[in-house]
């Protein structure tokens, strides 16, 4: 059957700017969106990617107040600024609309009167703190105070952020508004519930939090969790009642026949996917029912962060159900973004924001490829390591899949009038037979391991590149064919990898398709070769290689955007020092100088002591955590060693750098090993060898970094 998709990211709150680790999601959809739009239309009739900004609730509209403007003229302003970021990074989204519409609001009020018929919305009175001053009443996160368990100053009305207890407003000391300064009073105020104790809804999550297709299994574990189900006591859960109102003043959509009760921005922010998608079918000719009627047969994905899945996968399916639509065949979530890695931070410049990243003059896809790079399909973090994003772009982008065209089409435009010869040699076959498993790899949000098996691709193409030489052929008169057919299979071989990459690099795909000449590529490309023939146009640099002082150039821009007064603070994330621990780290500092300084005084070695040291070139073919040990990582090494029987062989050997890289991320990298050091009996096994990695021992820059030789280097090559 003809799959027919719809796609949707989260929503980004029209309250600010976007930044890399928003990027994060957009990204991993946009991939997969662009894989599915290059699949056969017999395969994929439609495939539609829709968002919106989320732009109702208080902080809006207290923003606006601010700004001195109306909520309209702010999430206007605001639209802008996302579409420019999202457009930067090559988002291509088919519908990027607003949740202030008149298509989200017809939505709402369906769902909100389709809840009210089936008997699950309850009117009740509850009592909620009211600011005096500003006449309104104020969400946990507005009220602040001391938490009751730590005694923390300053924490918001739903959660300490010292001790991390979690707790009501009432029970905050000396609570006040965060937005007056007033000391709120209690009052009461009807609101509106969904009933999501009804036992309908309970048995309908139950089931359906359970279903395999829906959730990822740590997702399914944390619903749950969440729900309170226990087999054991008889299926019960605890999941209560959900409030769906705020009231007046608020930046929102009145609830029908109930003046001055507005829905809860939670309510109608997934409604936003609805609205979007409308509005999207009102312009494309699109039929929204067959999209969203109960058995519709198409395909529905959200994709999120991991810290709104409570909403995601219980509030709106269980409105869905009972309101009458379909409810989403997958809801796909991912963990967060830390730069170097710790939480993002303003005092150190790793707070960086879409818009300074493409000011800085960096280009958006090498920021695609290294995120593609580190993604899988669980709710994992993952790290932006500054450091290792300039080496692995550097490596694999340039060093090893670029490199392949720009060493090779000069000869086709010089020697051969820009045409290629036959492009259907033995050797490009594992490179055609690839794409079934990079598809699926694709399909599966295994963007990680795609990677991994199109650079081993890449890496098999320079080898035959490397081997042939065609910059020596061409000095050879007699050798023409050699040298046409050698350029013009390192081309398709090139072609070949540019169709798998593309959801990743579309504007370099764009680019390589203008200078091979040829049609958009899609996934079925990879069956047939470039004709004989086919004429080629100029080779024009693609991409450049990342220059380490761009990149200080951001965090440097990051860090200059902050206020004199904020930059002079240390940063949120650090405790500020007792005197005591103040001078004990200065003094570990100084005795940390001193030994560097003592290491760089050391007597030189001769070339003969170097000698003794057998470095070679290595190649991780597993990597693994090692059960019980805080700081090892397994590694299993390819240095170009036989066993008596032909077979590859390879060494043991458990390196410390558990804090720095993520085992899966590490498979398929070449590195340099000590192989000549004499193996070691560990607890854990025998350690054969050890692996070469570059740290600070001043401990200015934390870290540890993987030593990693040249493109074209290979298992086995001494290094020397």
């Amino acid at each position: 059957m003809t799959r027919k998709i719809l796609v949707t990211s989260a929503l980004p709150y029209a309250n600010g700017a976007i930044h890399l680790g928003h990027l994060v999601e957009y990204i991993q959809t946009d991939i997969w969106v662009r894989f599915q739009k290059m699949q056969p239309k017999e395969k994929v009739s439609e495939c539609w990617y829709v968002c919106a900004d989320d732009t109702h609730g208080t902080p809006i509209m207290l923003r606006a107040e601010k700004d001195g403007i109306t909520p309209e003229a702010l999430i206007a302003r605001v639209h802008g600024e996302h579409s420019r970021d999202f457009a930067g990074f090559h988002v291509a989204f088919d519908n990027f609309y607003t949740t202030h519409s008149t298509e989200t609001r017809d939505c709402a009020n369906t769902i909100y009167a389709r809840l009210q018929q089936a008997g699950l919305i309850e009117k009740r009175s509850i009592e909620q703190y009211y600011d005096p001053v500003r006449q309104m009443f104020l969400p946990d996160r507005f009220i602040k105070g001391e938490c009751p368990k730590c005694g923390a100053k300053d924490q918001y009305g739903d959660n300490c952020e010292s001790c991390g207890a979690a707790y009501t407003p009432n029970d905050l000391v000396e609570p006040y508004s965060a937005v007056s300064g007033a000391k709120p009073e209690l009052r009461s105020s009807d609101h509106y519930f969904f009933k999501l104790s009804n036992p309908s809804c309970q048995s309908f999550l139950r089931r359906w939090t359970r279903e395999n297709t829906r959730l990822q299994p740590e997702a399914a574990n944390k619903m749950q969790e969440w729900l309170g189900f226990n087999e054991e006591d008889g299926g019960e859960n605890k999941l209560t009642d959900w409030d769906i109102s705020r009231d007046a003043p608020y930046f929102g959509f009145e609830i029908p026949d109930a003046p001055g009760k507005y829905f809860y921005v939670w309510l109608d922010a997934p409604i936003g996917y609805m609205g979007s998608f409308k509005n999207l079918c009102a312009r494309e000719s699109i039929d929204f029912d067959e999209y969203w009627q109960p058995d519709s047969k198409t395909e529905l994905y959200h994709f999120i962060g991991k810290d709104i899945l409570y909403f995601h996968a219980l509030f709106w399916p269980a409105e869905l159900e009972h309101a009458g639509y379909r409810t989403p065949t997958s809801i796909f979530a991912h963990g967060f973004l830390t730069v170097d890695g710790s939480k993002m931070s303003k005092s150190r410049g790793t707070f960086i924001t879409a818009q300074s990243y493409l000011a800085t003059g960096l280009n958006p896809e090498w920021l695609r490829y290294y995120y593609a790079a580190k993604l899988n399909s669980t709710m994992e973090d993952i790290d932006l390591n500054l450091e290792d994003f300039t080496a692995r772009v550097n490596s694999d982008l340039i060093g090893k899949y670029v490199n392949i065209a720009s060493r090779c089409a000069g000869f086709i435009g010089k020697k051969f009038d820009g045409r290629l010869c036959a492009t259907d040699a033995p050797w490009l076959k594992p490179l055609r037979d690839a794409s079934e498993s990079i598809a699926k790899a694709y399909e599966d949000r295994e963007f990680s391991r795609a990677l991994r098996e199109i650079m081993a691709l890449a890496d098999a193409a320079n080898v035959v590149v490397n081997e042939r030489k065609p910059w020596d052929l061409a000095k050879h008169e007699g050798r023409e064919a050699e040298l046409h057919a050698a350029c013009s299979e390192a081309i398709e071989a090139f072609r070949l990898l540019t169709l798998y990459l593309k959801p990743v690099l579309p504007k370099l795909g764009e680019a390589v398709e203008a200078f091979l000449n040829i049609a958009p590529l899609c996934w079925s490309d990879a069956a047939n070769a470039l004709p004989a023939g086919h004429a080629i146009n100029a080779y024009s640099h693609l991409m450049t290689r990342i220059d380490p002082k761009q990149i200080a150039a951001l965090v440097d821009a990051n860090k200059a955007s902050l206020a004199p007064a904020e930059a002079a603070q240390p940063p949120a994330d650090v405790p500020q020092q007792p005197e005591a621990a103040r001078k004990h780290a200065e003094k570990q500092e100084k005795a940390a100088a001193v030994a560097v300084a003592q290491a760089g005084s050391e007597p030189h070695i001769s070339i003969d002591d170097f000698m003794k040291v057998d470095l070679r070139v290595a190649t991780i073919v597993d990597a693994g955590h090692v059960e019980g040990a805080e700081k090892l990582i397994r590694l299993a090494l390819d240095i170009g060693e036989k066993t008596a029987d032909g077979q590859a062989k390879t060494r043991q050997v458990f390196a410390g750098i558990k804090s720095a890289y993520d085992p899966a991320q590490l498979i398929g990298r070449k590195t340099v090993m000590v192989a000549n050091l004499a193996p070691r009996k560990m607890k854990f096994g025998i350690s054969e060898g050890m692996i070469i990695a570059a740290s600070d021992m001043s401990g200015q820059t934390p870290g540890i970094y993987l030593l990693a030789p040249d493109s074209g280097a290979l298992p086995g090559m001494r290094v020397k």
